[in-house]
């Protein structure tokens, strides 16, 4: 079994995947802990990408690519995915705040999370470039798919929060079983004097699954408009989403500043949906155009939206300074008393 193989990458992806849960075990994960990681997964995907510029005809000998292009569709998908992420950790903190979640058990909600959406998505892929390969108007398909999509999350802008204290998987779970109101570790079940009842972890975890379908649904035809090549789609998948938990804990408290980003998201969308309905014409936007144009809208919209909310920062300064120049005087007062 080759490394280049699907097996010997599936295997890699296991031991990567038990990478990443040992240096979240404990449930306590510090923000310069995942910084480092969040680099560390990074450089990871960069090597992975020197590696298939070396190693292209190994990897795929039947591929039309060529080692230059074979990189560049990697780097591509991988800045696609890895942007189209970010959203996810935007409902994941929501979540996480409607109900309630623990510190210490969002590392094994998004460790359950990142292997539920690594499964889908291999499914997807294989399904979606067996599709393409039978059926080539799918390709238009997925491109009215991403302009919807694009269009949608325009229009959404700051609108209100999704509610998920309704959604379908939280009916289904409480139609089927009895739900209590407290967590009990990470265990999903418990037994108690009526019978076994569930905990609200498994609600959570429900969720999760569902937002996975749902950011799948976007981020596998977004790809495909990048790289047909099977192998490219799910390497690349696979890598944006390792780090994904990492990333959480160190954007955790900074999601709310960013503003433009899905202004910037929705931009992605539209413009790769429209380089999938000209990829068969005279106007095909070349993968590297794509590389180039996605690099600098995300960079666009993170440092505006930084500078946007700077003064939300200061706020929140001067609000902690004056909590703790106020603290000592409280002190005495009582002292006094």
């Amino acid at each position: 079994m080759s490394l280049f193989s699907y097996e010997g990458f599936a295997l890699l992806t296991l031991c990567m995947l038990a990478l990443d849960l040992y240096q979240t075990r404990g449930g306590k994960v510090t923000i310069k802990k995942a910084a480092i990681w969040s680099l560390f997964w990074v450089f990871l995907a960069l090597i992975f990408n020197m590696v298939i510029y070396y190693y292209w005809p190994v990897m795929a000998p039947g591929s039309s690519y060529t080692n230059s292009e074979a990189a560049t569709a990697f780097l591509t998908g991988y800045l696609l995915e890895k942007s189209l992420s970010v959203d996810n950790l935007f409902v994941f903190a929501l979540i996480f705040s409607q109900f309630s979640v623990p510190q210490h058990l969002r590392p094994r909600v998004l460790m359950l999370g990142v292997v539920g959406a690594l499964i889908l998505r291999a499914i997807m892929i294989g399904v979606g470039a067996q599709l393409l390969k039978e059926f080539h108007w799918v390709l238009y398909v997925f491109a009215a798919f991403l302009l919807y999509t694009g269009y949608k999350l325009w229009r959404e802008g700051e609108e209100e929060q999704e509610d998920f204290s309704d959604s379908l998987p939280v009916r289904l779970v409480k139609k089927c079983v009895r739900v209590s109101n407290d967590y009990r570790g990470t265990a999903m079940f418990y037994k108690d004097s009526m019978g076994w009842i569930a905990t609200p972890l498994l609600i959570v975890v429900a969720v999760i699954a569902l937002t996975d379908v749902m950011f799948a649904l976007d981020s596998i035809p977004a790809i495909f408009a990048v790289t047909q090549e099977p192998f490219l789609v799910l390497t690349a998948n696979v890598f944006a989403l390792l780090g994904l938990r990492s990333l959480y804990f160190v954007l955790e408290g900074m999601l709310t500043r960013f503003c433009y980003l899905r202004v910037a998201l929705a931009f992605i969308l539209s413009f790769i949906g429209i380089k999938m309905l000209l990829m068969e014409t005279a106007y095909a936007i070349p993968t590297p155009v794509s590389l180039v144009v996605i690099a600098l809208t995300i960079t666009i919209a993170i440092v505006a939206s930084l500078w946007k909310t700077r003064n939300q920062v200061e706020s929140e300064t001067q609000a902690m300074a004056s909590t703790v120049t106020d603290q000592p005087a409280t002190q005495s007062v009582h002292g006094k008393d």
